[in-house]
């Protein structure tokens, strides 16, 4: 081979890395949605700098803050960034709604049955309280298993503990 010849393959050889090293230049920037960019062209002219990340040569464009910045972007709202949607992410959103949703049901079934036992609790009282109202004799079994007939005041003594039991019934 001639020196030429290998001049010129090593010229076309170093062009050839010079425009792969320029075909590998990336653009960071955010856009007004608040979603990253990347490409190997400049931003829009109408991406503001301190929006743009990374330039070519991983050189970071946007200048260091200063308090007049700190004080503007304070005012405006940060960009929310939305969490990407996976498989995974949909997974646990629906778990995590699916165990929500037990909750909530397993909540209204135990206030279900708490009213209806306060149900049933308010009509045996009902039931107690015009037991004692209608003058009948009513008895009661002490602890030895001997039964007592309850005098004018036990009966005006439960009458009254009746009527505080009937307070919370409807």
């Amino acid at each position: 081979m001639s020196i030429l010849r290998i001049s010129r393959l090593s010229s076309a050889l170093l062009l050839s890395f010079a425009f792969c090293a320029v075909a590998h230049a990336q653009y960071v920037w955010i856009d007004e949605k608040g979603n990253k960019q990347f490409s190997d062209m400049p931003p829009p002219k109408s991406v503001p700098k301190d929006k743009i990340l990374k330039a070519p040569g991983g050189n970071k464009v946007a200048p260091a803050p200063t308090a007049d910045d700190k004080a503007a972007s304070a005012s405006q709202p940060a960009p929310k960034l939305e969490k990407v949607v996976t498989t995974t992410t949909k997974n646990e959103d629906f778990n995590k709604r699916r165990a929500e949703q037990a909750e909530k049901d397993k909540k209204a079934e135990e206030e279900k049955t708490a009213a209806a036992d306060k149900a049933k609790n308010c009509e045996r009282a009902r039931n107690y309280q015009q037991s004692l109202n209608s003058g009948a004799r009513l008895s009661r079994t002490d602890k030895n298993g001997e039964r007592s007939i309850l005098s004018d005041a036990e009966r005006q003594q439960e009458a009254s503990e009746v009527k505080k039991a009937l307070t919370d019934c409807k």
